[in-house]
């Protein structure tokens, strides 16, 4: 009896990667006719994240490294070039997978930003379907910008640093140009063009799995409806809650947090790519320290200027945050690199969370 395959093929970062390895999984719980195998690209900036899906139906299958001349690209064109440049890397792989005859390959699962994949999986006659690990509102308006760029030839660059809104059926009330992803207010570096051609993509696929819950976006999921699109499935929330234990860092986050009243800690974290210049982290701390209530803050040094790169913890914090502040601080607050953030956020200790409202640590505050 022939095995049934899928191929899933994440983007790269450590968020993608988790939220496609438990909708494997979720899969392969729902039907043991699945096995999967996941396709992973790392940035050469990136250090290794190890994932276990403790599943024996699903494979994780680390690509070669692939390097690219980014040159003065925008980080989302470099994106979706980086992604693009492991095509015969993939078709390579998917070919080696299907070389046994115990092996049926029934179709391709997609990262939102793995478009460009649509293509190999025509080249193996098998269908692709989308995971989006994004909300249904921000989908909703990748198809309407593609749809008012494409047939009422809509210029989005007006939009920039300008007080103007866009009604946009996916979201209850409409959106001001200023919070626009910069990708699609950037028409001189090509980014504007790179999206609307990502969102036209976006249209072939066979279906789109989204990490939501209709009670979450009913208004969303609704607006999705329908023969305009791809049949859309809420899938969510899909977390990995499990929490690691054993590193030292991580012991001494939970247990200063064990030292603090009930509802008395507020969160501070940006999520794996957030990191903030010397003036504001001042203007950060000074507002800790004004407001008197104590305080987890992960604080994170950005990459240097001239090239790309991920955050990192601080060597000396001391350089970069108002002089004595730890010392008067010491009592109600602690500043850490890293977090293990499903668990800070489940401790009963925490009572708000100041984060930059990517939607894995929306769904996790939830």
């Amino acid at each position: 009896m022939k095995q049934t395959e899928l191929v899933f093929i994440p983007s790269p970062g450590i968020g993608h990667l988790i939220a496609m390895v438990e909708i494997a999984k979720l899969l392969t719980q729902r039907d043991p006719r699945f096995s999967i195998t996941i396709l992973t690209m790392k940035f050469p900036f990136e250090t290794n994240a190890t994932v276990n899906s403790h599943s024996d139906s699903i494979r994780i299958v680390p690509l070669p490294p692939v390097e690219i001349d980014a040159g003065t690209m925008r980080p989302g064109v470099f994106l979706f070039e980086f992604v693009k440049a492991h095509t015969a890397l993939v078709r390579d792989a998917v070919r080696e997978l299907t070389r046994s005859d115990s092996v049926r390959l029934a179709g391709f699962v997609i990262d939102m930003f793995c478009t460009s994949m649509i293509d190999v999986a025509g080249e193996f006659g098998v269908p692709s379907y989308l995971f989006f690990t994004s909300c249904a509102a921000f989908l909703g308006f990748l198809f309407h910008i593609q749809f008012l760029h494409d047939y009422e030839g809509l210029d989005f660059s007006e939009f920039k640093d300008s007080g103007a809104e866009l009604e946009v059926p996916s979201y209850a009330n409409s959106v001001p140009g200023k919070a626009f992803p910069s990708m699609i207010l950037d028409r001189e570096g090509g980014g504007a063009e790179a999206a609307v051609d990502h969102a036209r993509r976006l249209r072939e696929v066979k279906g789109i799995m989204v990490n939501t819950f209709v009670e979450l976006e009913s208004h969303a999921v609704q607006s999705l409806r329908g023969s305009k699109f791809p049949p859309v499935y809420p899938v969510g929330p899909l977390l990995n809650t499990g929490v690691g234990s054993g590193e030292a860092q991580q012991d001494a986050i939970m247990t200063w947090l064990d030292d603090q009243p009930l509802s008395s800690v507020v969160f501070l974290c940006f999520g794996s790519r957030g990191s903030f210049g010397a003036d504001q982290i001042r203007e950060m701390a000074h507002g800790l320290e004004r407001s008197g209530h104590r305080f987890l803050w992960s604080l994170r040094q950005p990459p240097p200027k001239d090239r790309r790169g991920l955050p990192n913890d601080y060597a000396n914090l001391e350089e970069v945050l108002p002089e004595g502040f730890l010392h008067r601080t010491v009592k109600i607050g602690k500043i850490i690199g890293w977090a293990p953030q499903v668990a800070v956020l489940a401790h009963p200790a925490i009572r708000g969370f100041v984060s930059h409202c990517g939607w894995n640590s929306i769904l996790e505050s939830i």
